[in-house]
């Protein structure tokens, strides 16, 4: 129902880079987000910082123990070799306990990824929740300015990566951040010397990974705004596959593809090159820490200022040194990943709601269908009115015909009696009782609705008939089929009213369009609204569908907007819209008689 307003509007994607926000503002959202879990996490990090601990004392014992063997080797004294025993019991002591706190390590180290990825699943789960309520609280006009495919994205790929790279970063943060300062109080512990050597020659990688992380941001976020559009596009022109192959629009849009592609390409290889700098980048700080110690340790020992079993534990604490700084830029990087996905949820989640309706007392019940217009003014902007003041009455039981060029305003005014929108001015009522006063949701349920496009969805018949009307029987489904000629048609159907509709039982045009009209009819509503029920048929079918919306429409306070006018001739008041405003009103007789603007649309179409 979009009369004058188009499908969507260019979005954020398609080349777009918008420029990052604030970083730390982002995590903190999602951390107070995730509020709730705070219990867990800390014990998940309590439990990781005690795991990494394990690890860090290892390398001490390891040092003890090498000494005790460096005993037992056969030494020089006053010129005489001398040949000492180990003592293997002080060796299989420390080797005892070494498998213990590595054991206890692997442990608290299990305990904490499967707390860890149970609250990430959990957090992403709760934002696909509250992404799917936002969606039932946003106007129609965000929609109108954003891609479904872009939207279809949050759900995606953005809550997908914050997920995975919370549960990734979370953990590696942690286990970096105890392991770097661990070791570094166990190597000043064991020589202050190799420490300060050590740390000097991983400072640069330290140096070299700020500069990378604050370089790839921005390509983090271009390439989740990317991710969105590439989304939004596929979306649009798969859906509009007829069009693009009849209009041989498939050069278009293959270029309008690759354009995007191409942008996505270059902020997802940049992102992943930086990313993917850091590994070789550790290995040769590591490498180089390496050589640096064994160097400066054997000078210290051959000075007797150490013992060889320092070089050794050494050897361990210079890869537990630089391996988090690995870690530290995998994680940070995931965290900029997460913030650039987290942005985009966050918008999403901050967009303007629906007013909150719950306390509104009045409440529209058993109403006869009485509707006025009053004074109407709207504008899908503000800077641009297209109903200026639209006034009708109608009673209830009638049947009125909406008529006039595109662009009248025809579906907007159907769009204002659902109060899909606001209106700037001016007010609706129904039975008296102005719709601004009661809910948006009470305004809905007094409404059966046929549209142009027949939505059905992949489920049984039976199923896209009683859609969201609790307690419907088989006999009222039943009868509902036989009063629009639908009956015999479904129990051809191999399971009758069980089929399911998929691609493998489709459905004419027609027959879709009469599904929707027995859906409506189950709905009974006491207000009816057909906009362009018949346009999408042939001119046998549109006898049919027009039968059964007859039918549809006795009882019912009816809306109808047709371009065919053949089809509203015995409605009972007949309103010409032109311009936002009503120019001629009547029955079919009265305003063919007055050869107005209504009598030159209709001899036009004969």
């Amino acid at each position: 129902m979009s009369e004058n307003r188009t499908r969507r509007s260019p979005h954020r994607g398609r080349g777009y880079v918008e420029k990052p926000k604030d970083f730390k503002n982002t995590l903190i959202r999602i951390i107070q987000y995730s509020r709730k879990y705070f219990p867990i996490v800390i014990m998940a990090i309590i439990f990781a910082i005690v795991s990494t601990a394990f690890q860090i004392i290892g390398p001490d014992k390891l040092k003890t123990m090498t000494n005790e063997i460096a005993k037992g080797l056969p030494a020089i004294v006053n010129g005489e070799p001398v040949v000492n025993s180990i003592d293997f019991n002080a060796v299989e002591k420390i080797a005892f306990f070494l498998v213990v706190i590595y054991i206890f390590s692997f442990v608290f180290s299990i305990v904490e990824n499967f707390a860890m990825s149970t609250i990430t699943v959990k957090i992403s789960e709760n934002m696909r929740t509250d992404v799917s309520h936002k969606i039932n609280r946003l106007p129609l006009k965000y929609f109108d300015k954003r891609s479904l495919g872009d939207v279809l994205s949050l759900i995606t790929n953005d809550i997908d990566t914050i997920g995975i790279t919370l549960n990734q970063s979370v953990d590696n943060l942690v286990r970096a951040v105890t392991m770097l300062i661990g070791t570094g109080i166990m190597m000043f512990y064991n020589s202050w010397i190799l420490a300060l050597t050590a740390i000097a020659a991983t400072a640069i990688g330290f140096m070299l990974m700020a500069l990378i992380m604050k370089s790839s941001q921005k390509y983090f976020k271009a390439q989740q705004e990317g991710l969105g559009a590439i989304n939004g596009h596929i979306e649009e022109i798969y859906s509009g596959h007829k069009v693009v192959k009849a209009y041989n629009g498939g050069k278009k849009a293959k270029k309008d593809f690759e354009n995007i592609n191409i942008t996505l390409f270059e902020s997802g290889w940049k992102s992943q090159f930086l990313a993917g700098l850091m590994p070789p980048l550790m290995n040769f700080i590591g490498n180089f820490g390496y050589v640096a110690v064994c160097v400066v340790g054997a000078v210290l020992a051959m000075h007797n200022m150490i013992t060889f079993g320092v070089i050794v534990a050494f050897m361990i604490y210079i890869r537990f040194f630089t391996q988090p700084l690995s870690q530290l830029a995998q994680s940070l990087q995931n965290l900029q990943r997460t913030a650039a996905a987290g942005e985009r949820v966050f918008e999403f989640f901050d967009e303007k709601e629906m007013q909150d309706e719950t306390n509104k007392p009045k409440l529209l019940e058993n109403i006869k269908g009485d509707v006025e217009f009053k004074n109407i003014r709207f504008g899908y902007n503000d800077d641009k009115i297209i109903i200026h003041n639209f006034n009708a009455k109608v009673k209830a039981g009638q049947k009125v015909a909406i008529v006039g060029p595109t662009g009248a305003g025809k579906t907007t005014m159907v769009n204002l009696l659902m109060r899909f929108y606001e209106t700037q001015s001016g007010e609706i009522t129904i039975d008296g009782i102005s719709t601004q006063s009661v809910s948006a949701e009470n305004v809905h349920e007094q409404f059966c609705m046929v549209l142009q496009d027949t939505w059905l969805f992949e489920g049984t018949i039976k199923d896209n008939i009683v859609y969201s009307k609790p307690n419907v029987t088989d006999e009222e489904v039943i009868k509902a089929c036989k009063s629009v000629g639908l009956h015999h048609f479904i129990k051809t159907m191999p399971k009758g009213y069980n089929t399911v509709l998929n691609d493998k039982a489709s459905l004419s045009e027609g027959q879709k369009q009469l599904v929707t009209i027995a859906r409506a009819m189950i709905q009974n509503a006491p207000l009816l609204i057909l906009d362009e029920a018949t346009s999408s048929v042939d001119t046998r079918t549109e006898r049919i569908v027009q039968a059964a919306m007859d039918k549809l429409t006795q009882g019912r306070t009816s809306f109808v907007i047709a371009h065919r006018l053949s089809t509203i001739k015995n409605a009972d008041l007949i309103l010409v819209m032109k311009d936002g405003e009503i120019i001629e009103s009547g029955n079919h007789n009265d305003l063919l008689s007055s050869n107005g603007f209504y009598a030159d649309l209709y001899n036009s179409q004969f």
